[in-house]
């Protein structure tokens, strides 16, 4: 019987928990992995954490935190310099890319999770003696191309040219011929969508954080808080997260 092993950047924002609630609905050996980059807002990685729990999915936490010292041009990773865009239009936020955007992110969270998933198929294979015809190796990414900031690293496109890389540059593929795939079913979703989809699936999105500050409400001005709050008022749902 195949063995389908998935693994989940869970970063425990709405959209990351959506999609993890969704991964666990499938026939998956999942596990999740969450990543400590010095990120300002490290109030999701408590969230991560109680709704990997929840949903009952493994949970690995990184910490990769020397992350914000190299990419130190984001108000998210150095927010003594970079103010923290608020009260942003729609049309704003698709008009540039914006400071919080971290350089490189996505491309850095998929070569860790990917060296992470390639270690548990090659054990599968080298160690337990599993034909590599029988292994998939998923990554979940709950990237979404719609309402969000316009980060070049949620595009389809990126995805499209990041699995080939990976693939390319993987024992998994080249010596056993077992190829990454990317899933990204909410890529191109509005947020909305991802409202109703967490709704229907009962995703615990009342543990979910989206706010870009630390405190202990959101802030409601942030571009992300900004997004959440459209998705949530065009669903027609009220926001289980706010107090």
């Amino acid at each position: 019987m195949p063995i389908r092993l998935g693994l989940v950047l869970l970063s425990g924002g709405l959209d990351s928990t959506t999609l993890a609630t969704f991964a666990v609905s499938r026939d998956y050996q999942l596990s999740a992995l969450t990543l400590d980059y010095g990120q300002t807002h490290r109030r999701e990685l408590t969230a991560a954490t109680e709704i990997a729990k929840t949903l009952g999915i493994e949970q690995i936490v990184a910490d990769v935190s020397f992350y914000k010292y190299l990419a130190q041009h984001s108000a998210l990773t150095n927010a003594d310099t970079y103010d923290l865009p608020t009260g942003r239009s729609q049309a704003d936020m698709a008009d540039d890319i914006p400071i919080t955007y971290v350089p490189l992110r996505n491309t850095f969270f998929l070569t860790l999770a990917a060296a992470r998933l390639e270690s548990h198929a090659l054990r599968e294979i080298e160690q337990n003696a599993i034909s590599p015809e029988d292994i998939e190796a998923t990554l979940f990414i709950a990237a979404n191309a719609v309402d969000y900031s316009g980060y070049p690293d949620c595009r389809p496109e990126f995805y499209e040219n990041a699995v080939e890389t990976l693939n390319r540059g993987s024992k998994l593929w080249t010596q056993y011929g077992i190829p990454f795939k990317i899933d990204t079913p909410l890529i191109e979703m509005s947020k909305a969508d991802i409202v109703r989809m967490a709704s229907e699936l009962t995703a615990p999105i009342h543990l979910s954080w989206s706010c870009y500050r630390g405190s202990e409400t959101p802030c409601g001005e942030c571009d992300s808080c900004l997004l959440r709050a459209k998705g949530f008022a065009q669903a027609g749902l009220p926001d289980p997260a706010l107090p």
